[in-house]
């Protein structure tokens, strides 16, 4: 009777010092909130419910010593088993700590991107290195207890080869979109092309990117062909863009007075619409004789990416108008064609 009277005793003992132990641990988590570094708070949640396990553990396998076990249940009392046990709360502590410095650290560098990828690479982080300690901790304690662990690695190997043969794609397009998010080719909004696809991009997700092209239709290209794809970005450095249009007039033309009136034209139009900027300037050029034509080029700056359909619309008209006026000839493609009597 008096070993049962103090087996209670210690388990009580045992109850009292985890309940003192908890308020301790819920004391120094307000004392790590007032603090500025996060750390603090990370090593208090990650070793305060492992000791309260532990201890109420410790205080349940002292109390079975003063208790008769029952035949066959001696190995209860087996102090390798409470390293066992140890063993486990250490994983524990590791695994909550590696989650929440991830968890932590994670949001506060994803706060700073405004794609989702990195949240979900985060997600991703967590639940691998959690399973991953386990792993390792549950092979240490069956290794600690004697028991082969050989056949469970060999297993292990395989089944990772397996699922790394089955999911080469996923893996490949799981790394490229980590690759997106580290290089930052490009944001979410902005208009790429990549391998002669043109559109907006929409969102960026563990495997794939959707961008919507000029016609509007969503398409869908794999991480791992970004990565390894000249990507070209229309809103980096910045969200102008240069527009050319090219411009052609007969020969015979006064070519000093065609280049004045297009440089009339576009600077008029920097000014009297919203599209094109005024610095830089517009400029033309007279680049060369072609074969029916005297070829310019105007060089127009827009202010953003995609407008460059207005800004042609409105010069063309203009051109269209003034050439008109003027009595400046258009060419069109032409043969002159001489023949011998």
């Amino acid at each position: 009777m008096s070993d049962i009277l103090i087996a209670a005793g210690i388990i009580l003992i045992g109850i009292i010092a985890a309940y003192i132990v908890a308020q301790v641990f819920k004391w120094l988590r307000k004392r790590a909130d007032l603090t500025e570094s996060r750390f603090d708070d990370i090593l208090v949640l990650s070793i305060g419910k492992p000791i309260i396990a532990g201890i109420l553990f410790l205080s349940f396998f002292l109390a079975m010593r003063y208790v008769a076990v029952p035949e066959g249940y001696a190995w209860i009392v087996d102090g390798k088993y409470l390293n066992a046990v140890y063993i486990l709360l250490g994983a524990w502590v590791v695994s909550i700590f590696v989650e929440n410095f991830i968890k932590l650290y994670g949001q506060w560098l994803s706060a700073k991107t405004e794609s989702d990828l990195d949240d979900k690479i985060i997600d991703i982080l967590e639940v691998t290195v959690r399973y991953i300690i386990w792993f390792v901790a549950i092979l240490i304690v069956l290794s600690y207890l004697g028991i082969d662990i050989t056949p469970l690695i060999a297993a292990g190997g395989v089944f990772g080869l397996a699922v790394a043969l089955a999911g080469q794609d996923l893996i490949s397009n799981f790394f490229g979109g980590a690759i997106i998010l580290i290089d930052k080719p490009f944001s979410i909004g902005d208009r790429i092309k990549i391998d002669g696809y043109l559109g907006d991009v929409e969102s960026v997700g563990p495997r794939s990117t959707r961008i919507k092209t000029l016609d509007y239709q969503l398409l869908t290209i794999p991480n791992s062909k970004i990565a390894n794809s000249v990507v070209t970005n229309y809103a980096m450095p910045d969200v102008k863009l240069k527009v050319k249009i090219p411009v052609s007039v007969a020969y015979g033309s006064d070519v000093h007075r065609v280049k004045e009136i297009l440089l009339e034209i576009s600077r008029d139009a920097a000014t009297s619409t919203p599209y094109i900027l005024t610095d830089p300037a517009p400029g033309v050029y007279f680049l060369e004789f072609g074969a029916s034509s005297l070829d310019y080029m105007m060089v127009i700056w827009a202010k953003r990416f995609n407008m460059s359909w207005e800004i042609k619309d409105h010069i063309n008209f203009e051109i269209e108008r003034r050439f008109t006026e003027e009595g400046i000839e258009i060419p069109f493609p032409q043969m002159d064609v001489h023949m011998r009597e």
